[in-house]
């Protein structure tokens, strides 16, 4: 994928990554994380991390099943900390070790999902 694409990236479509490909440089994970909501955190050029504050437990499982949904939806899978007031979300794509368009990709689906609702 191109990140010059002018579609956003919650319109894109995670594309299964087989392996073998090497993950972003720290110039294309720049670009791809401007894109992206400034809650997200790049760890050591490896994984993106956003906590999301709720009001309780229940909110909280709410929340992560949610991103669940659209996880399954594009075959990509984020690892996901419930507690009690909040859901850490943790990207990185597996089988590179490391970070691929489809990081962005989710980080930009859980950014929509997040957003308030325009009457």
């Amino acid at each position: 994928m191109d990140a010059g694409d002018p579609r956003s990236l919650a319109e894109k479509q995670c594309i299964p990554c087989r392996g073998g490909v090497p993950p972003l440089s720290a110039e294309r994970v720049e670009v791809f994380r401007r894109q992206v909501s400034p809650e997200w955190t790049v760890v050591n050029g490896h994984h993106l991390e956003r906590e999301i504050r709720v009001k309780n437990f229940r909110e909280a499982m709410a929340l992560a099943n949610r991103i669940g949904e659209i996880a399954e939806s594009q075959g990509h899978h984020p690892d996901l900390l419930v507690q009690w007031g909040k859901v850490k979300v943790t990207l990185f794509t597996h089988k590179i070790d490391g970070l691929h368009e489809n990081d962005f990709i989710m980080a930009a689906r859980i950014d929509a999902l997040l957003a308030p609702s325009v009457p």
